[in-house]
């Protein structure tokens, strides 16, 4: 199994109304990825972080394998969320894989 977890920082030019919209689409639209690509075992999204946070969004998902980690990365669907809920509106991304 390989884990696969993403921290974003939003843009700060949103405000903090926009901003839980934003959250609320990201959570949505890649929650809404599982069961529909094959080696993606859970994905979670956390959109409510405690005050000593420094981001905004937390992905934190489960594949098969690598391969299915890097499948998932262009499956259209993963791609469409990405361009669409995700890119437009976050400032910073970091990511960090690993095996389990």
């Amino acid at each position: 199994m390989v884990k696969h977890v993403i921290l974003w920082i939003l843009k700060d030019e949103y405000s903090e109304e926009e901003k839980k919209q934003i959250k609320q689409g990201i959570k949505e639209g890649l929650e809404g990825l599982a069961g529909s690509i094959p080696g993606l075992v859970d994905i979670r999204v956390n959109t409510e972080p405690l005050e000593s946070s420094n981001c905004d969004v937390m992905l934190d998902s489960t594949f098969e394998d690598e391969r299915a980690l890097m499948r998932y990365s262009a499956h259209p669907l993963h791609v469409a969320v990405a361009t669409g809920k995700v890119r437009p509106y976050t400032a910073k991304r970091t990511c960090f894989d690993y095996v389990l």
